[in-house]
């Protein structure tokens, strides 16, 4: 599969949502459903980095699939307030490029 942009991102989650009468859920709802997806991230990453192993008996996931929850969500969260998330990544970019920019220990190559 090709390369594509955020912006095609955006599109191909609008062109599936897009389909169904019910369209975006409200801010609301989005967010508890963003908040019910990072906690199941957290879960996927202490079952494999923490002291929690799983139990025989539950599902297999994966941090991969759960990263991709959020990512849909994300985009959906957007895309229903009519936010642009490459110019929300530009911002914090310049944002972090700024303000932190003296913040963390540089890693600094021969040519620096």
């Amino acid at each position: 599969m090709p390369e594509r942009s955020m912006k095609d991102l955006q599109q191909e989650v609008d062109t599936y949502i897009s389909q169904f009468k019910e369209g975006y859920f409200s801010p609301l709802a989005m967010l508890a459903r963003m908040s019910e997806e990072v906690g199941e991230l957290a879960r996927e990453v202490n079952h494999q980095f923490g002291e929690k192993p799983k139990k025989a008996s539950e599902e297999e996931n994966s941090i991969e699939l759960e990263l991709g929850d959020i990512l849909f969500i994300t985009i959906c969260f957007a895309n229903s307030l009519g936010i642009d998330l490459t110019e929300a990544h530009d911002k914090v970019m310049k944002k972090f490029n700024t303000r932190d920019a003296d913040r963390w220990t540089k890693i600094h190559t021969d040519s620096d």
